[in-house]
């Protein structure tokens, strides 16, 4: 079982072997759900979908190449797992 400790300011450093499990990596964020028996799932927040609307086609932005797009993904944890 892999153990952090919360510091005075409420912070806790995830171990790294659930970083990696989980794809981490820094900047990411978290979601904190509390089920009905009182246990606390953390899991990385993913983007809907839907809220990436408009974010490909806009008028006077510079084109993102290709390869860019696919390093972002794969820094992100978007790579096969």
């Amino acid at each position: 079982m892999a153990t952090a400790t919360m510091s005075s300011k409420g912070q806790a450093v995830i171990p790294k072997e659930i970083r990696t499990y989980m794809g981490l990596h820094p900047g990411d964020m978290l979601d904190f759900l509390i089920q009905d028996d009182h246990t606390v799932v953390i899991k990385p927040a993913r983007q809907d979908i839907t809220q990436l609307r408009g974010l490909l086609h806009n008028p006077g932005r510079k084109a993102v190449s290709l390869e860019s797009m696919k390093k972002t993904i794969k820094q992100r944890g978007g790579a096969n797992r």
